[in-house]
């Protein structure tokens, strides 16, 4: 049987490994790749070249950065004293597009996962604790979403951040059950925030 030559099926191999890309995306995508003129295959392979070298957390809050810090970490105008915690960098994105939130944040990376094997040890909780020691925010809004991984890492977090007298909220609830922040519009998600809930 006849198959591709083998630099064809690696690039296959290797855009399946990519969330939401199947067999058959992969291997339309590597063929429009292949027969296109414009220049789209460069453009793509610098791209990606390019935030590989260019991109990194920021070592304040963990969002992606060029810089040492983040621009929302940069922004003057920000309430430096009421943080968001989320676990995604995409989640930032998704808070920032609703307007209603002047804060700053905190990503924290993952989350409780028994069946990724993430334990409440294994959450990065030294950055942020040494961080709200150093910075002593009035507020920490935890903005996990509403799967039993986010709610569990929520309780555990929001015990351990009650024990230094800190407010600690939570989203309102109107975002989709048993989901994370992403599949939430801005709508809804800036309600979830200005209606939030402390813990």
């Amino acid at each position: 049987m006849i198959d591709f030559p083998p630099a064809i099926q690696n690039l296959i191999h290797s855009l399946k490994e990519l969330p939401g890309i199947g067999p058959r995306s992969a291997e339309r995508i590597t063929l429009y790749l292949l027969e296109e003129t414009k220049g789209t295959k460069q453009k793509l392979a610098q791209s990606i070249n390019e935030i590989g070298a260019k991109i990194k957390p920021c070592s304040r809050c963990g969002f992606y950065t060029e810089e040492t810090l983040c621009s929302i970490c940069l922004d003057h105008s920000r309430d430096k004293q009421c943080f968001c915690l989320v676990i995604h960098p995409i989640d930032v994105i998704k808070i920032e597009r609703t307007g209603a939130f002047r804060g700053v944040y905190h990503v924290l990376g993952k989350k409780i996962s028994p069946l990724e094997g993430h334990v409440p040890e294994d959450l990065p909780l030294s950055p942020l604790l040494q961080r709200i020691d150093e910075e002593k925010p009035r507020e920490i809004i935890l903005a996990f979403g509403t799967d039993a991984e986010a709610e569990a890492t929520a309780l555990y977090i929001g015990q351990i951040l009650k024990k230094r007298a800190i407010r600690v909220s939570s989203l309102a609830m109107g975002l989709p059950a048993g989901s994370g922040l992403e599949y939430a519009d801005s709508v809804t998600l800036s309600y979830a925030l200005s209606g939030r809930r402390e813990l």
